[in-house]
């Protein structure tokens, strides 16, 4: 018998002439088959065959968990894998998520998506200029080939590959499209860490509850801890995690020193009229409570300390020391005393490095804790610090979107001072929580509900009041964290800015001024900018060094142009509130002003923006484009005892002072003043410090 290496089995049933009758009957047989054959085998053979079925089967069943993780992981590698490929990751046209969030478009296809999403704006074409302008050359780009590469300060920082491969790498190509505006896009993925289960979160965000509800019990003790004295515990604080003091020198040339006279007027205003009180009224030579933290001192404190003002420095930290109390049985709104109380107090403790201010800082991060308390985690507007109860603002059960989404460079700063997490916990949720709803090409509506979690049906969308520090702090927190390449918060700038190009950006019929417009309803086109809006150009530029593409340089360049247009153009030299734009040839000017937006309140947003290009080009001719501006708060703005916000920028004679004078006329718009004039434009270090939203320095991190 020749020999065989497989066993012959013989299986009745019916077969193709068979019936079901006979499949009945021909099961015993197949059996008995079976166990013959098996019998037959040699007693090697049937444990080997024995031992490879134990073995599959223990292989099957320690392999089933890993199967399902590894599908889940696929998922993502198909995406990180597809931007190597060159795919890029947009929303979906309709703007509703896919089962991933992303819809994969190829870059080949990029200029037809740009194209279709631009036809809908049905306006004459804004084409950014291509060529780099030679002032700009100078920004100093991030250039390492490694993603992880450090600077000379240890700080890990995102890679940008030089120019000539960011067409590869970064960016997607410079689109020209006819009668369209030039867009740039940056092949950056969202955030790609993988969701945790519905099980996994929930039981963190109880976690994270739990924790919030603990720390709101006392604010006088540090969360988290064993009924520890605030005070106690930052003394306790080791030398070496403490910042170190800064130093700078004072004025250097004559417009410095005019700067510094204006601040020393109004300083001493507010002293004799309005000391302690939140604001200075110099006409009537009183005083305003908004919040009764004496915003002008605390908002002041950084400014002194950066123009080498010590004797006035000195008596703010005294009262800040002895006065400053927040057990005040009164509503204060949580974004302005976030960007202004809490940041100048962080600020001045990084500048000083007088522990102090840190304690202060724990106690008003504690008493504003509160407001994360709502059904969603997106945070109250308002919130009464003395008996620490928040709720919504009184004329709606809505917040605004800048206002929830700019509190967390201080928040996480805060954090990071005192080695405290809560504070960053809360206001990173926000972030999470925003990041994760839907969105018009990346822009937000004005209006989010702390209750439901979502934005408001139909609001306005606009980069000015109630929207704007939002793609602000977009920005300046990746900044502050290190600028991860996986982060979503620089993602979602992209997306935003992406959508500012497509949806908001026009140009004027005649001088071809470029503005950012409003979606009324979150879709009829305004052609209204708001002052405010003027901040983006810094922003912008910001970005760019750090690696944004060029047409966010370029965009910048124009709208800068186009503010400071909104000045020269007033007989006064000084901007209004609100600018309105000219949509066709048929109207008279390109650029207007409505008789109830011609108040200018002695904001600083431009003045920002000049600051950020002299600091990043060191061309002076920003320098005297300020000087001008200065001239003219000085010529039609200083009164007896202080600076005024005045009603009517369109005539000389009738500029209806209001008698009131903003802290932000100190913390920022004299602060970007000194700074703008400085002989040294890199008196700040951009790559180690970030100002936030109301000029207060706080220290940029690897993490």
């Amino acid at each position: 018998m020749e020999k065989s290496d497989h066993i012959s089995v013989t299986l009745s049933g019916a077969g193709v002439g068979g019936t079901e009758e006979d499949s009945l009957t021909a099961k015993q047989p197949k059996r008995r088959s079976l166990r013959r054959a098996w019998n037959q085998l040699p007693r090697c053979q049937q444990n080997i065959i024995g031992l490879c079925i134990v073995s599959a089967i223990f292989m099957l069943i320690i392999h089933i968990p890993y199967g399902i993780f590894d599908a889940r992981r696929v998922k993502v590698l198909r995406v990180d894998s597809s931007i190597s490929a060159g795919w890029i990751p947009i929303k979906s046209p309709s703007d509703t998520p896919s089962k991933d969030g992303i819809l994969m478009a190829h870059a080949d296809n990029l200029n037809d998506i740009v194209d279709n999403a631009l036809l809908e704006t049905n306006q004459k074409p804004v084409l950014l200029p291509k060529k780099n302008p030679s002032e700009f050359q100078e920004i100093k780009s991030l250039d390492s080939n490694n993603l992880d590469q450090k600077n000379d300060d240890g700080v890990e920082s995102a890679a940008v590959l030089p120019e000539s491969q960011k067409s590869n790498a970064l960016q997607g190509p410079l689109v020209d499209a006819p009668n369209k505006i030039s867009i740039q896009e940056i092949n950056i993925n969202d955030n790609h860490i993988e969701s945790p289960s519905v099980d996994a979160k929930a039981s963190t965000e109880d976690v994270e509850r739990v924790a919030l509800e603990a720390a709101v019990l006392n604010p006088r003790v540090v969360p988290g801890t064993n009924n520890i004295a605030i005070n106690d515990f930052v003394n306790s604080l080791d030398t070496y995690t403490l910042p170190q003091k800064q130093h700078f020198h004072g004025a250097t040339n004559e417009r410095q020193t005019s700067v510094i006279a204006a601040f020393k007027h109004s300083w001493s205003g507010y002293k004799k009229y309005a000391w302690g009180h939140d604001n200075l009224k110099p006409l009537s030579q009183g005083s305003h409570d908004w919040f009764g933290l004496g915003l002008t001192i605390v908002d002041s404190l950084d400014t002194m300390y950066i123009m080498g003002l010590e004797d006035e420095f000195n008596e703010g930290r005294e009262w800040v020391n002895n006065f400053l109390t927040f057990d005040i049985n009164r509503d204060v709104n949580l974004f302005e005393v976030t960007i202004r109380v809490l940041g100048g107090l962080l600020s001045a403790y990084h500048l000083s490095g007088d522990k102090m201010f840190l304690t202060k800082s724990i106690e008003l991060g504690n008493r504003m804790l509160p407001c994360f308390l709502s059904a969603s985690g997106i945070p109250f507007s308002d919130v009464n610090l003395a008996s620490m109860s928040a709720h919504s603002p009184k004329w709606s059960p809505d917040s605004s979107t800048s206002e929830v989404t700019t509190i967390q460079l201080e928040f996480r700063d805060l954090s990071r001072s005192a080695n405290i997490s809560i504070y960053e916990i809360v206001s990173h949720a926000v972030n999470k929580k925003v990041h994760a709803l839907e969105k018009i090409n990346g822009l937000v509506p004005i209006f989010i509900n702390a209750n439901t979690g979502t934005f408001r049906n139909y609001a306005t969308i606009s980069l000015g009041a109630r929207g704007d520090s939002y793609y602000e702090y977009l920005l300046k927190q990746w900044l502050q964290t290190g600028r991860k390449r996986d982060d979503f918060l620089i993602s979602d700038y992209i997306r935003a800015i992406d959508g500012v190009l497509t949806k908001l950006l026009r140009r004027t019929p005649k001088e071809q001024h470029v503005y950012i417009g409003e979606l009324i309803n979150g879709k009829d086109f305004k052609p209204k900018m708001d002052h405010l809006t003027c901040y983006l150009p810094g922003t912008l530029l910001l970005g760019h060094k750090f690696g944004m593409p060029t047409s966010h340089l370029l965009l910048a360049r124009d709208l800068l142009e186009t503010c400071y247009q909104t000045y020269m153009r007033q007989p006064t030299q000084l901007a209004p509130e609100i600018s309105y734009f000219a949509l066709t040839a048929n109207e008279e000017q390109d650029i207007y002003v409505k008789p109830n937006d011609a108040h200018n309140l002695l904001r600083p947003e431009f003045i920002e923006s000049l600051y950020y290009f002299y600091a990043l080009t060191g061309n002076r001719t920003y320098q005297d484009m300020g000087w001008n501006i200065f001239q003219a708060f000085e010529k039609y703005t200083k009164v007896a005892y202080g600076y005024t916000s005045i009603g009517n920028v369109k005539h000389v004679f009738n500029t209806r002072l209001r008698d009131m004078m903003e802290s932000f006329w100190l913390s920022e718009t004299l602060k970007y003043f000194y700074l703008l004039f400085s002989d040294n434009r890199k008196e700040i270090d951009l790559d180690k410090w970030v100002f936030n939203s109301e000029a207060h320095l706080l220290p940029l991190r690897n993490h």
